[in-house]
């Protein structure tokens, strides 16, 4: 079968590989859509943490199950999806319900090769039922299932004003789930396409450009005087996150979706007196997956919105570089295969 691997930063590579067989447990999947996100766009710079090359990228997938062992329920030929955080099941958080952060997590496309690829096998239980949703749309569950999750660690209330700082796909996730959730969200990016996106797209009703020098006065004025009591990260850029604590109103929560190398730093007696809550939130549960389905499903949110340019998969290694530069104005690319 034909793979696409990123051998080194910078190098795309197309390759032959083995196409997987049937295996106890394990399940096979026609790929036919692949989702790219800002982590295999990092993981080509080189700026990606936890990565080692040469690697298969690849984790937002959709296809045809071909053939699944312990997999109750599902049927060759149907559309799926999959959680593509392979956890371990025994460690501390995984017996505590939380298999998104597995002590020995294995991410699809960044611990161990990814869908890239013709053909996938994965674990049985990371198989999600398609539901009636297209390749599509279920290509974009898990990105959403991010920014799900995201929200669901904040604990929106109805009516509080949610800082959602960075505008890119999984920041537009968030903000529509935070919406979702009753939140009043407020968008910030230093791309001003991006919360024309926001504004045009996503209907959110307060923008505030990062570069702007009146960022406290505008969110004052929209908060009148609070500021957020949520505010969310999605950037993962270290100075957008340090310089983000400042932005949270008393009694507020801070929530890190968004991931960078290095150290986060703050001032103790501004972050103390607020008595705010600093918390992060890793990957999705299968509750995410399934909330954003049925959101989808309800018409709540439309994730084709997200999609502005789509590839063929023999032209994903010559268009992936383009990807990376801002004016070409891409969200959400899609590669399609079959």
């Amino acid at each position: 079968m034909k793979t696409l691997v990123c051998t080194t930063p910078g190098q795309l590579d197309y390759q032959q590989g083995v196409k997987p067989k049937p295996a106890p447990g394990r399940a096979i999947i026609d790929i036919r859509r692949i989702g790219i996100c800002g982590t295999d766009l990092h993981a080509y710079e080189g700026t990606q943490p936890f990565f080692a090359y040469p690697r298969i990228l690849g984790h937002e997938l959709a296809g045809e199950l071909i053939e699944a062992d312990d997999a109750p329920g599902f049927r060759p030929g149907e559309r799926v999806t999959i959680i593509p955080y392979f956890h371990c099941g025994r460690c501390i958080a995984c017996r505590s319900g939380k298999p998104n952060c597995c002590t020995q997590m294995q991410v699809s496309g960044v611990h161990i090769d990814g869908g890239m690829a013709e053909y996938l096998s994965v674990p049985s239980y990371s198989l999600v039922r398609g539901q009636g949703l297209t390749f599509d749309e279920l290509a974009l569950v898990e990105p959403l299932a991010i920014g799900a999750h995201g929200v669901w660690r904040a604990g929106i209330e109805p009516g509080e004003f949610v800082l959602v700082i960075g505008a890119g796909p999984i920041g537009l996730g968030i903000m529509e789930f935070a919406q979702i959730a009753g939140g009043r969200v407020i968008a910030m990016d230093i791309n001003e396409s991006r919360l024309a996106f926001c504004r045009d797209r996503l209907h959110i009703n307060y923008t505030v450009n990062a570069s702007s020098e009146t960022i406290m006065e505008q969110l004052q004025l929209i908060t009148d005087g609070d500021m957020p009591t949520v505010v969310i990260d999605a950037t993962g850029s270290r100075h957008a996150i340090n310089n983000s604590f400042r932005f949270m109103a008393h009694g507020a929560r801070y929530v890190l979706v968004g991931l960078q190398k290095g150290d986060i730093s703050f001032s103790h007696p501004e972050f103390h007196k607020r008595e705010a809550t600093l918390m992060s939130s890793r990957n999705a549960t299968r509750a995410d997956f399934e909330h954003v389905i049925t959101c989808m499903q309800k018409g709540l949110v439309n994730p084709t919105t997200y999609i502005t340019h789509r590839v063929d998969f023999g032209q994903a290694k010559d268009s992936f570089e383009t990807w990376l530069n801002p004016t070409t104005g891409v969200i959400k690319a899609m590669v399609e295969l079959g």
